[in-house]
């Protein structure tokens, strides 16, 4: 490998040492994960397990994850057995993982998996990047994890690692392309796996994002050239943040005896094919006195909760107030259903629905 003419201070590193040396480390110290199989186990990963754990782990926490990846594993043991799944029971079993885009296309992915590649994953990234809900990232763990492929992964934990092991003090997200080529060069021709899943475990448990354990604890501490400059703590740089904005709307909640109206959303955009309880747009707006007074869906005599709902998805924060409304008798819908109680916690109801529900202990207020 090549070596790195580091930013500051310049500076010569054998690559491959560094490479050897964390790979020693991972073999004491690797993390016990279900998806994985331990080092120098002499066999790779299940290429259907990496995948599904690669897809729940995006903006999702190990021990978030490790529960849902069970109970997908005990439901569809094998890819043909998701392929061959219910959309619905999917989106049920994913519910509170959040990003359900993830599972539409896990669902595709699976079937595509199964119907075109006869049940077996492609080990070649440029392959693997073709199918639904796998990007860059996933691909490379697949292809390095499931298969050696020298592949590079690169995540948030990674660029952290990268930033701080050579002093990139570029500000992300300019930095990734200079990440990325430091990454390429890091990484070994053998155990590519290891290797990958050794940096992962580097970057979660001793380099993190606010807690560093570098004293006696990190294999690379002696080559660190921000830890020998003291500035590990403010890397990586990063580009001020845009305040998220606030949206604002209104949830209608119908219920008739023991049942309760929900619609089912677009397949495409935020919360796709989720069912919900049907609301008006999510306007974004200052202040509520800018959000229009909701068009009841419903002639009859409607109710305002106390309070609002609060929640908050990756690119904005929404509120909603929820306006109540109890039938004596059912009457058809133009759209969407009435569910009864005993099913909601089957249905693919999304967190910030079920916040809708929980709200609903409150007393109401005549409109």
């Amino acid at each position: 490998m090549d070596n790195i003419i580091s930013s500051t201070p310049p500076i010569d590193i054998d690559l491959a040492l560094l490479s050897d040396i964390l790979l020693d480390w991972y073999d004491v110290n690797a993390r016990d994960l279900p998806w994985r199989t331990p080092p120098h186990s002499n066999q790779f990963s299940d290429p259907y397990h990496v995948w599904l754990s690669e897809i729940m782990l995006q903006q999702t926490t190990v021990a978030s994850v490790i529960p849902y990846y069970e109970k997908f594993l005990n439901r569809w043991p094998t890819v043909q057995d998701l392929a061959n799944a219910e959309l619905d029971d999917i989106l049920s079993t994913w519910a509170g993982l959040g990003y359900y885009a993830r599972a539409r296309n896990l669902h595709k992915c699976a079937q595509i998996i199964t119907n075109e590649f006869h049940g077996k994953f492609p080990e070649d990234e440029q392959e693997l990047v073709k199918l639904p809900g796998i990007g860059s990232y996933t691909a490379a763990a697949i292809a390095a994890i499931a298969f050696d492929r020298k592949a590079t992964v690169m995540d948030g934990n990674i660029e952290r690692v990268m930033a701080r092991l050579f002093n990139v003090t570029t500000a992300l997200p300019d930095a990734k392309p200079e990440l990325k080529k430091i990454a390429e060069q890091m990484t070994p021709d053998h155990r590519a796996g290891d290797y990958a899943q050794a940096v992962m475990d580097l970057g979660s448990d001793i380099c993190g994002p606010k807690l560093l354990k570098c004293t006696g604890r990190c294999p690379w501490e002696n080559y660190c050239i921000s830890n020998a400059l003291g500035t590990s703590e403010q890397l990586p740089n990063r580009l001020s943040k845009k305040t998220k904005p606030t949206r604002r709307g209104y949830a209608f909640w119908a219920e008739y005896k023991n049942h309760l109206w929900l619609c089912r959303r677009p397949e495409t955009g935020l919360l796709g094919g989720m069912m919900e309880i049907p609301s008006t747009d999510w306007i974004e707006s200052d202040d509520w006195n800018d959000v229009p007074t909701p068009q009841i869906p419903i002639i009859a005599n409607w109710k305002e909760t106390h309070g609002m709902v609060r929640h908050s998805f990756t690119h904005f924060h929404l509120e909603l107030k929820v306006i109540r409304l109890e039938l004596l008798e059912m009457i058809d819908l133009q759209e969407g259903d009435w569910f009864p109680f005993s099913r909601i916690e089957d249905l693919a109801l999304p967190t910030v629905m079920m916040k809708v529900i929980d709200h609903l202990k409150e007393p109401v207020l005549d409109l």
